[in-house]
């Protein structure tokens, strides 16, 4: 996307999300992020014209799979345009004033809050309070005015919410990290070329379906990066699959896609764009207009 256009994306969250400085990494600081309060509503936003884009998180390095956005790609026509990958950096945050020795509670998406066990063992005082984000539970601990109230979160959560960091990087592990994607309309103007694709397949309810499915790849060497099940709704015990693939082969990728159709009850080419390298990066543009 061009940033002098002044592109609106949508994201999950509050101001200071992870999701948002996702946004940031892959479309500048002149894209204007506009904070959604579920996955549902960030989806509907593109659907109804309020912004350009959507950047929703798909996976990350401790926790597997963000399920729900898969189920709301695959009901979405909305294509992947870019993927980006944010270091996980937790930090205990507080309002300003507020002491270390001072915290009683402490905050935060349960996911965040199970990543900091080595901080709750030294701090056996402290409550958990499970909230829907890690930006939002940071203005609700300022918002609040009780210096007791801490939350874990992100630094730009911190900057934005207006908060203090009370002791940083608090996360037991250090190799955390979320892969995030760009999703635009077709025809927005998003690259669909690049060295990754993924793809949603559904197979017949037969033994040896999924092995068919993936022998294509195998006998041209292609390289397979993630597969992905998701329950098909009304269907008990079947499933939809999601792949994600090595795309840089040309011919050789098309010729398996072309075998696939044949051996599939439904293909559905989600993306094909750039692998993320581990410290993000920005990517081509999409048009600024809002039809």
């Amino acid at each position: 996307m061009r940033v002098e256009e002044s592109v609106r994306v949508a994201f999950q969250g509050e101001p200071g999300a992870f999701s948002e400085e996702a946004a940031v990494r892959l479309l500048g600081s002149a894209a204007v992020t506009i904070p959604q309060p579920t996955f549902e509503a960030a989806f509907a936003a593109v659907a109804v014209g309020l912004v350009h884009a959507l950047v929703v998180p798909i996976e990350n390095s401790l926790a597997g799979s963000v399920v729900r956005v898969y189920d709301l790609l695959l009901e979405s026509e909305l294509v992947i345009a870019a993927e980006t990958i944010v270091p996980v950096e937790l930090h205990l945050i507080a309002r300003p004033g507020a002491t270390l020795g001072g915290i009683r509670s402490v905050e935060s998406h349960p996911m965040a809050l199970a990543q900091c066990e080595r901080l709750f063992a030294a701090h056996r005082e402290w409550t958990r309070v499970a909230a829907e984000d890690t930006a939002g539970s940071v203005r609700r601990v300022v918002e609040s005015g009780d210096r007791t109230r801490a939350a874990i979160a992100s630094e730009r959560a911190a900057e934005q919410q207006h908060g203090i960091i009370l002791a940083r990087n608090v996360q037991d592990n250090a190799g955390n990290f979320t892969r995030f994607l760009l999703l635009a309309e077709p025809g927005s103007g998003a690259a669909q070329t690049g060295n990754k694709a993924t793809l949603a397949l559904r197979l017949a309810h037969l033994p040896g379906s999924l092995a068919a499915a993936l022998e294509p790849f195998a006998r041209r060497g292609l390289n397979l990066l993630k597969i992905e099940s998701r329950p098909i709704h009304g269907c008990p015990w079947e499933y939809q699959f999601f792949i994600d693939v090595e795309a840089s082969a040309g011919e050789r990728l098309e010729d398996a896609l072309e075998e696939l159709a044949q051996n599939v009850q439904s293909l559905r080419v989600l993306g094909c764009y750039k692998a993320a390298r581990m410290a993000g990066e920005r990517i081509p543009a999409i048009s600024g207009r809002i039809q």
